[in-house]
């Protein structure tokens, strides 16, 4: 179980994972920012991977799986947009609901 004082980084890096995850979906904003947005949710993945080993951290494969296709996707939209953006699509929505899933929550004392 994740300490009092640990939930505050996991909630901020999951929320973080989230917005990017947005942005990279929505791609509204200069690539660079795509790209900063795929890094941050490396980041996260790498950051919440002792959550992983928990119970019930199932979320936190699914949430990487989905990080891992927002990257190849990304990658793939450099030779075909349209597969490409379909990949990054799907890895952006897995990474929004399983951070959610994962997304500590205070226990009733």
């Amino acid at each position: 179980m994740i300490s009092r004082a640990g939930e505050g980084g996991v909630r901020a890096a999951l929320v973080a994972a989230v917005v990017a995850a947005v942005v990279v979906v929505l791609g509204l904003f200069p690539a660079a920012v795509r790209i900063a947005g795929l890094a941050v949710m490396v980041a996260v993945a790498i950051i919440t991977s002792p959550s992983r080993l928990e119970s019930g951290g199932g979320w936190w494969w699914l949430m990487s799986a989905g990080v891992v296709l927002s990257v190849a996707g990304a990658l793939i939209a450099q030779a075909a947009s349209g597969l490409g953006g379909v990949i990054a699509l799907l890895g952006g929505m897995m990474v929004v609901v399983f951070a959610l899933v994962g997304y500590p929550v205070r226990e009733p004392e």
